[in-house]
């Protein structure tokens, strides 16, 4: 583990640059901004997104918007995207138990080691978008666990996902989009 001086956390923080830094059980994760694509293939899926899960009546929160263990002060994540049941929100923002949780990977991103938080905080679901080949993976949480289902249909909006011809195409009742 790398010490961080505190001259250099106090910059960050001054700057605007520690918005989606991630705290695990106390440990600083700082996380670099996402590349321009990363940002294009996560404002094209949330503008799809946000208004099927308005109407499902769930909360949509895209970067930086941090999924908090409820109850514990130093232990968070800041997915790209999440979308949740209003009784879940906070001041601080979503206590848990999202619905789903969207991660678009980044080179030396730890997307995959959070999926056993997520499912220890009851996230529903995480999807997993690889912006350059727009390969899309979907994990449930079952007893407890992220476990990858097939074919990527995310329950809590209706919406199936799939890779054709490295487009991220999205299927739902009343409409498709591809990004």
């Amino acid at each position: 583990m790398l010490e961080v001086p505190q001259a250099l956390l106090d910059e960050r923080r001054a700057k605007g640059l520690d918005k989606s830094d991630e705290m695990w059980e106390g440990e600083l994760h700082m996380v670099p901004p996402p590349s321009d694509r990363h940002q294009a293939v996560g404002g094209e899926l949330f503008l799809v997104l946000a208004p099927i899960a308005k109407a499902r009546g769930l909360l949509a929160r895209h970067d930086p918007s941090g999924l908090f263990r409820p109850g514990v002060d130093l232990d968070w994540r800041v997915p790209d995207q999440m979308y949740a049941r209003p009784e879940v929100r906070s001041e601080r923002g979503i206590e848990g138990a999202a619905s789903l949780v969207v991660e678009i990977l980044s080179p030396h991103d730890e997307t995959y080691q959070k999926l056993d938080w997520y499912a220890s905080v009851d996230v529903g679901e995480v999807l997993v978008i690889e912006p350059e080949t727009r390969r899309v993976e979907l994990f449930a949480n079952r007893d407890g666990r992220m476990v990858p289902v097939e074919p990527v249909v995310v329950e809590c909006l209706g919406v199936r996902a799939e890779t054709v011809d490295g487009v991220l195409r999205l299927i739902w009742d009343g409409g498709t989009a591809d990004i």
